[in-house]
């Protein structure tokens, strides 16, 4: 038998080294992504009364029977819907949330949900709303390591109820560069459109001199605006933010199932959920998207096709998600 001779052996192990260099190299890209969630939460409340504020509706004993079952259920919807946002190596590393009570769900939902072994940690606002809303932000420690954190009132205008605060987080992110956060809930369309529009402006006035204030620091500061505006893309709150050179990177975003936007009134699918982010991330986009999983949606019987499956239709209680669907996106760095 012919004996071969060692250097037979040598391309086939440059090809093998060469193979997990580019195996290694791949996975370390792979590592590159990350991906921010927003999501309105549709009321989570838990089940006690939180003292001067007005949650009553969100009692046991209230009128939508809210109780510790329906919560719980509820938290645990809410860490299957966040999980699923994410892909095959990976979950979210921050999730934007909007209507979210206080400290106790926070920690229910990071700590005692499907989400507890996830690693996630949060902080969130103390807000002057009168329901006691308020704003979140989860985030992966490993991807996105916050650095300091403040909460930007918004000044209540004439006919204006104390609305919720600004959370602003600066955390680096694993290119090693500081990301701006700004979650927002701005103040309902309650009493009309056109009366309300002001106290949208105003929370777009904050915006806007947080970002201009960043920017004389920090001409290429990195920014990114995520929440609920109650807003769609033509208002007059939304053209301000994109006047001051914020890119709106959801206006194109649709789901895989049916969804068109993130909200479904009377048929009509329309987002009031946002990202905006600053020019110096806009090509790092890979992409935005509406996360529509079919379970997330549900048949519209009335104006025909599919909507989110909310928790509460009226008083009408379903052991479901949300009334709104999250909002994807995804950056390459």
């Amino acid at each position: 038998m012919a004996v071969q001779h060692p250097t037979a052996f040598v391309k086939p192990m440059r090809q093998q080294f060469l193979f997990l260099f580019l195996l290694c190299f791949s996975l370390s890209s792979a590592a590159q992504s990350f991906t921010l969630v927003e999501l309105n939460c549709e009321n989570l409340f838990d089940t006690r009364h939180d003292e001067g504020k007005q949650d009553a509706e969100f009692l046991p004993e209230a009128g939508r029977h809210w109780t510790p079952r329906r919560y719980w259920r509820k938290v645990n919807n809410l860490a299957q819907e966040i999980i699923s946002c994410g892909d095959a190596m990976q979950l979210p590393d921050v999730v934007a949330l909007c209507e979210v009570e206080n400290d106790t769900c926070l920690r229910d939902l990071t700590r005692r949900s499907l989400l507890r072994n996830a690693g996630y940690e949060y902080l969130m606002t103390c807000s002057p709303d009168e329901r006691g809303l308020d704003v979140a932000l989860l985030y992966q420690p490993a991807s996105f390591a916050p650095v300091c954190y403040d909460e930007l009132h918004v000044p209540t205008l004439p006919g204006m109820r104390p609305t919720r605060d600004v959370l602003h987080v600066a955390g680096r992110i694993i290119t090693g560069d500081t990301l701006h956060l700004f979650v927002v809930h701005a103040p309902s369309r309650y009493g009309g459109e056109v009366a309300s529009r002001p106290f949208r402006l105003q929370v777009a006035r904050v915006l806007c001199e947080a970002v201009a204030d960043l920017r004389r620091h920090s001409l290429d500061a990195r920014i990114v605006i995520a929440g609920d505006f109650n807003d769609y893309f033509d208002s007059p709150a939304l053209q301000q933010l994109e006047q001051h050179q914020l890119l709106n990177v959801g206006r194109q975003a649709k789901g895989r199932h049916g969804a068109l936007a993130t909200y479904r009134y009377q048929g009509e699918w329309r987002s009031l959920d946002h990202v905006f982010v600053s020019p110096s991330l806009h090509a790092h986009v890979a992409a935005a998207l509406i996360h529509d999983e079919p379970f997330l949606l549900e048949d519209d019987e009335r104006y025909g096709g599919v909507k989110p499956r909310r928790t509460y239709s009226g008083f009408n209680y379903r052991p479901a998600f949300s009334d709104h669907l999250p909002l994807v996106v995804r950056f390459r760095f």
